[in-house]
């Protein structure tokens, strides 16, 4: 290994920083954009069956914030209900946007990293390649060919070339990979969030205020005004 780096030259040493970096980012989203830490799919069913009756306290909630990304959306959103118990849909729609907008942000981290890399390794192989070919070209004289130079410059342009490939095909891989996989969670915690937040709110809502048959609201029909004792038939 350490003949193919003197082999390739000094090009070569940033696209193996490069490839460490790609490799540690590729792991720890590996670890942190798994479905037990993102969105596990029985916690809006539990989230729910557990607020049938009251809001929890805040230590469940806080245990809660603390199970997943999805649980910190949902947190939010009984706190919110919490804080202010009459609270209307656009108020904890509002907290569910805001809560939800630091979820992507936390499964987006160091993704433009990993992309940057991507785009740029083929471009620092391409660097090395024109290295190598001034290398070439400088092993060129009047008295003839230096083959030492000739061969090292090959080798510069060559090995940066593949090297560059080979640190860009699974960067971009990986990069496309996790995109699809955040924009499912996305999906994820918007129904999760949706359900969520109907329950809410018709909890905050009053009893009389429910249908029951389909929930909407019951519309109760005006008084009959009695008919007047001269004009009742007989």
């Amino acid at each position: 290994m350490f003949s193919i780096i003197q082999a390739a030259g000094w090009p070569i040493w940033p696209l193996l920083l490069c490839s460490v970096v790609a490799l540690a980012l590729i792991i720890e989203r590996v670890v942190s954009l798994r479905a037990a830490r993102v969105a596990p799919p029985s916690l809006i069913e539990e989230v729910l069956g557990v607020t049938q009756l009251q809001i929890p306290s805040g230590e469940v909630v806080g245990k809660l914030a603390e199970n997943s990304l999805l649980g910190q959306v949902l947190a939010a959103g009984l706190r919110a209900s919490q804080a202010d118990p009459r609270a209307g849909e656009t108020r904890l729609r509002q907290v569910f946007e805001l809560a939800g907008r630091h979820a992507i942000h936390q499964m987006e981290r160091y993704l433009n990293t990993l992309g940057t890399i991507a785009a740029a390794a083929p471009l620092l192989g391409l660097l090395g390649t024109v290295v190598g070919m001034i290398e070439i070209f400088g092993s060129q004289s009047p008295t003839g060919n230096n083959p030492g130079l000739l061969a090292h410059g090959i080798s510069i342009a060559l090995y940066n070339t593949a090297f560059g490939l080979v640190v860009a095909i699974p960067s971009l891989m990986f990069y496309r990979y996790f995109r699809g996989r955040i924009e499912g969670y996305i999906v994820d915690m918007e129904q999760a969030s949706e359900r969520l937040l109907t329950h809410l709110v018709n909890r905050a809502m009053p009893t009389g205020a429910h249908a029951g048959g389909n929930g909407g609201p019951v519309t109760v029909p005006p008084p009959v005004a009695a008919p007047a004792p001269g004009k009742a038939k007989a």
